[in-house]
């Protein structure tokens, strides 16, 4: 009986006298979701193929047949009539099979000078790149859709939180560019990290390299790598550049969650600043008077899947010696569903941004709650020469005297305001508006809204 008769039909099986259980087959097995990678592993073998060609050692008519055949495996994968085996545990092995039931020898000599380790380091990279890239564009889509929202709500008032607690008026405008803010540090993170990404592993064989005349410079060239990861062992090791994207993901996530708190909030009958759309809302079986905002709340809570995919990738890596280990398998389910995750959330609050209709009024009422003003009230008295702690002091008092008469600041008569400093004038009133509040802040970064336009002017250059 031969060895291969013994062990199963594994590529690797010579060394074995038994063939592993079908539940060990099941547990080890990776096609079920590396499948996902395998346009990135034909377009690595086809480079990796023609380099060997260039070399000298494949033969121009293996390259061609290796070429064919792939091309026919991509239209198979392409138009789902590819079949994919658990018997050949991944993607690799799976069009490896494949290249060579339609190349015969050629296909078994498309893997000389490589190994799986750097084979699939390679594919993950490859499939990263283009994952960051779509995460890109989805970013300044989003970045795009508050652009549109923001230009229309430049005057509106709303009140600024801290603690949320009212604190002092800004326009709605400059409280969603806080957001354009945030998402473009998150694309220059992951732009820096795509920079991390594109270093070529292949070449680095199992872990040492290989004693074949490689030309590596020629297959990063062919496949778009900036350069070569420089180290053999950490080449085919290291699964960072997949934890730094996870990180940027949770990031960005936790910035559409903070956004999704807010608009969750604003959509309370309680605060009633905004309606989101019907499409991006569910109702209750029980109660017939619900909208749930449930896009809004599923992304927040997609947040926490997120981080919790960038902990394992982290715990994963923890504790391996070098080089490759067979629990870099684990690395790929994280990193796909947080890919998937974060597009689709990218994806839909786009959408639902275009959803969501501003109620400006009740955003101004609440602003007159709270004594949003009290800050320019000290300024009025620092401007006038009053130390701003005694100023302070003075504005916490009047604010307290309005408090037990259930009123506003602004609606004090201009005697009550001169019980707490002498200096105070009838131009005080101007300091005390909205408006009035708003447009002192004119300079960079702040809320007036003639500043707030200009900033937005140049977010959209920036795009």
């Amino acid at each position: 009986m031969s060895n291969k008769d013994k062990s199963g039909d594994k590529p690797w099986s010579g060394r074995f006298n038994e063939p592993v259980t079908d539940l060990v087959k099941k547990f080890t097995a990776s096609v079920t979701f590396d499948q996902r990678l395998a346009e990135f592993d034909i377009d690595g073998s086809l480079a990796h193929a023609r380099m060997l060609q260039a070399v000298g050692i494949l033969a121009q008519a293996d390259l061609e047949a290796i070429e064919k055949g792939l091309a026919q495996i991509r239209e198979e994968i392409r138009g789902g009539t590819f079949t994919w085996s658990l018997d050949l545990e991944d993607v690799h092995l799976n069009i490896e099979r494949r290249l060579t039931d339609l190349a015969g020898d050629a296909g078994k000599r498309l893997h000389t000078a490589r190994s799986r380790n750097d084979q699939v380091a390679t594919d993950v990279r490859l499939y990263l790149r283009a994952s960051i890239d779509h995460v890109l564009t989805l970013t300044k889509s989003l970045q795009r859709a508050l652009l549109d929202l923001a230009e229309k709500h430049t005057e509106t008032v709303m009140p600024g939180f801290t603690h949320l607690q009212v604190a002092q008026p800004v326009s709605f405008a400059h409280h969603l560019m806080a957001y354009f803010e945030m998402l473009s540090r998150d694309a220059q993170r992951f732009a820096e990290c795509r920079k991390r990404v594109n270093k070529l592993p292949l070449g680095a064989a199992a872990l040492a390299g290989t004693s074949f005349p490689i030309d590596r410079q020629m297959v990063a060239k062919e496949l778009g790598f900036d350069g070569l990861c420089e180290n053999s062992l950490d080449a085919v090791s290291d699964r960072d550049f997949a934890i730094e994207f996870c990180a940027h993901a949770a990031l960005q996530m936790t910035h559409l969650s903070r956004f999704c708190e807010e608009l969750i909030l604003w959509m309370n009958p309680r605060f009633n600043f905004i309606d989101i759309a019907d499409r991006f809302c569910t109702g209750s079986s029980i109660m017939p008077q619900k909208k749930n905002p449930d896009v809004a709340e599923l992304i927040r809570g997609k947040t926490g899947r997120v981080n919790g995919h960038l902990v394992a990738l982290l715990t994963l890596m923890k504790a391996q010696p070098l080089a490759y280990n067979k629990d870099n398998q684990e690395d790929k389910e994280p990193l796909f569903d947080t890919v998937d995750t974060l597009m689709m959330s990218l994806a839909v609050f786009t959408e639902m941004l275009d959803g969501i209709n501003v109620n400006k009024e009740a955003m101004r009422t609440a602003a007159l709650q709270g004594y949003a003003t009290a800050t320019d009230l000290a300024d009025y008295l620092v401007k006038k020469g009053v130390p701003f702690r005694e100023a302070h002091e003075a504005v916490a008092q009047a604010v307290r005297y309005a408090e037990e008469r259930g009123c506003d600041l602004a609606d004090l008569k201009l005697e009550d305001l001169k019980r707490f400093s002498p200096l105070i004038a009838k131009d005080v009133f101007e300091a005390l508006t909205l408006e009035g509040s708003m447009n002192s802040r004119s300079h960079i970064g702040g809320t007036a809204p003639a500043r707030v336009k200009t900033a937005i002017a140049k977010a959209r250059k920036s795009l």
